[in-house]
């Protein structure tokens, strides 16, 4: 706790206020500063073998889904989002992967805003429109060598 004076002498009351981060309100669960450990009701807390079987429980549910989404990784889905989701799911017992969340969503938060500075804007759209022109040269130019041919007028 921190107090603060001012001229006259008079202690001023410290202030509880912390940011708000996210849509959700204090505790919720869009708050990166929640307490860490374990989200299980409090009557599966109170019995040590209920809990830990729980935790087993909720640890082969998330590697389930982890392992779902490292098979989309090669195979067509949201291979990323569902790693993600399996760590979510992990994050509601364990503190590592609340810590590991905390981590991803901070630095996904500095990469949202370092690419919305103006500076860097700029810099992609001019990389883009170079990338853009070069690839409309280069199609041009294989088209004015070999010009269109339909798969159906194919000589053999």
């Amino acid at each position: 706790m921190r107090a603060e004076s001012d001229e006259r002498g008079h202690v001023v009351a410290p202030t509880t206020e912390r940011p708000v981060v996210g849509d959700v309100a204090e505790g919720g669960a869009a708050d990166p500063e929640r307490e860490l450990g374990s989200r299980a009701p409090g009557f599966i807390k109170a019995s040590r073998t209920l809990h830990l079987s729980w935790q087993v429980g909720v640890f082969v549910v998330g590697l389930a889904v982890v392992i779902a989404g490292v098979s989309m990784l090669v195979l067509p889905g949201p291979g990323w989002l569902v790693i993600f989701g399996g760590m979510a799911i992990w994050a509601t017992e364990f503190v590592w992967a609340q810590l590991v969340l905390r981590w991803t969503r901070r630095k996904v938060t500095e990469a949202a805003q370092k690419a919305l500075d103006p500076k860097v804007r700029r810099r992609n759209i001019i990389l883009t429109s170079v990338g853009l022109v070069i690839i409309a040269v280069l199609v041009g130019i294989y088209l004015w060598k070999f010009g269109i041919v339909m798969p159906w007028k194919i000589d053999e």
